[in-house]
């Protein structure tokens, strides 16, 4: 396989070789790969949680069992806005 990485690139990977942590192009480009493999995987692992989390709630709020959401936002607004208590340690 040929692959052009264009200059900067193949500047980054001489510089990785210089530093002797790895002995060859190909270990660079295998790292490179690995980890955008890995952050791939990682990104299907989140979409599946939000599909989950999406359908959890989908059926929360056919049950009707949410909360309106400005009436959470008024309550919220009036807690930040009350007084905070020092405590009598302070």
């Amino acid at each position: 396989m040929n692959v052009h990485l264009g200059s900067a690139f193949d500047e980054f990977v001489a510089g990785l070789l210089k530093s002797g942590y790895y002995q060859t192009q190909s270990e660079v480009l295998r790292e490179g790969l690995r980890l955008l493999k890995e952050q791939e995987e990682i990104k299907q692992l989140r979409r599946a949680e939000l599909r989950n989390e999406i359908a959890l709630g989908s059926g929360q709020a056919d049950r009707g069992e949410f909360v309106d959401g400005p009436e959470a936002f008024a309550k919220i607004r009036k807690r930040s806005a009350a007084p905070k208590k020092r405590s009598k340690a302070s």
